[in-house]
């Protein structure tokens, strides 16, 4: 199952035909998919051409820069986003055929299967059976040469994943939600039903659907965004969210099946077996700590201030919204604060939060 990739980029003849490529469904908590035409329609006026999409996600920003051609660079510091952005933002042409996918979903006697989900997560987040299919799958992935293609598989068996998940997340052991004997009122246990392989292959058709060339040398990047060269013309900011509560969003604890799922070999061994939902061992994080955000939005402002900002932020979080105004005008005198009216953020049980938009221009 190999392929060649080229790596020298040549515009395409038929750059742009495909801009009306659509971002494939996701259940991701914190996606900004939803707001992403709405955050396009607030900044298209703004000049420039290049972007980083700092705190990438699942690139649904990212994705929409693209779709406006411009030169687009996706980044996020966990393995499995960065395969998204991958996929999605910077592969161009590279689509994952029916033979190859039939492929993906069959035992071959020629590979040998590891059972490190099936011995490691019983009875945690899936069935037996699903735990067997998944110790298949993903070592059939693994199988592929092609990082676009892997990039494309390793989007659909996540998404899978978290689709199949109550709550859509990886943060307590509790399927028996999914398989209790119980009247219900809501429709999840359908989606919680359906085989893994039938998600499988319409969230990868999807996919294939949303690859496309905007004409443009798009990439991806898995490092801390305050590492990346300061060289962009506009830099979009969504760091993780810090509740007034002071309790911090932490997406590689929220997701550490799929991180673990990017290092499959090494997995076990970065398991904290003590925890009962079997997370990755813990790492410390600036941006979830409420003694030290104030201070790594201020290093990041400084990193980028040469940059057009667009920060994505939270009205009810910490920093408030006036201290993060009075941060990001150290840096830049012209700071325009956008208002998307009152939204429902996902397993949030705050009803008056506002996404805001900070812009600051100015050089």
């Amino acid at each position: 199952m190999s392929a060649q990739v080229a790596y020298n980029y040549q515009p395409s003849l038929f750059a742009n035909k495909s801009l009306t490529a659509k971002f494939p469904s996701t259940r991701y908590q914190g996606s900004k998919a939803k707001l992403a035409d709405w955050i396009w329609e607030e900044i298209k006026s703004l000049d420039f051409t290049s972007c980083l999409d700092a705190f990438g996600g699942t690139g649904s920003i990212a994705y929409r820069f693209k779709q406006a051609g411009k030169c687009v660079t996706y980044n996020d510091i966990l393995r499995f986003n960065y395969h998204f952005g991958r996929a999605l933002v910077e592969n161009r042409d590279v689509h994952l055929s029916s033979h190859e996918i039939s492929w993906l979903l069959q035992q071959h006697a020629d590979i040998e299967y590891p059972t490190l989900i099936q011995d490691n997560f019983p009875d945690i987040y899936f069935t037996a059976e699903e735990n067997v299919w998944l110790d298949q799958t993903i070592t059939n992935i693994r199988q592929l040469e092609n990082p676009y293609k892997f990039a494309l598989a390793f989007f659909a068996l996540a998404q899978a994943a978290i689709v199949k998940r109550p709550y859509n997340l990886f943060h307590r052991k509790n399927l028996y939600l999914r398989l209790a004997a119980v009247e219900r009122s809501f429709g999840n246990k359908t989606s919680w039903d359906r085989p893994f392989s039938s998600w499988f292959q319409k969230i990868i058709a999807e996919a294939n659907r949303a690859v496309f060339d905007n004409g443009q040398a798009n990439r991806a990047l898995n490092i801390d965004a305050l590492d990346i060269p300061n060289e962009y013309d506009l830099v979009y900011i969504d760091t993780p969210y810090i509740s007034a509560r002071g309790a911090g969003v932490d997406y590689r604890d929220f997701y550490h099946f799929l991180e673990g799922l990017t290092n499959y070999k090494q997995w076990e061994t970065q398991i904290d077996h003590q925890s009962k939902h079997r997370r990755l061992k813990r790492q410390p994080c600036i941006w979830t700590n409420r003694e030290q955000i104030y201070a790594a939005f201020e290093r990041l402002f400084a990193h980028y201030q040469e940059s057009i900002l667009v920060v994505s932020y939270r009205s009810d979080g910490i920093p408030k919204a006036e201290e993060l105004r009075g941060l990001l005008q150290k840096y830049k005198p012209q700071v325009q604060v956008v208002r998307s009216g009152r939204y429902k953020y996902a397993l949030s049980d705050q009803q008056n939060s506002e996404e805001l938009l900070f812009i600051g221009d100015g050089r």
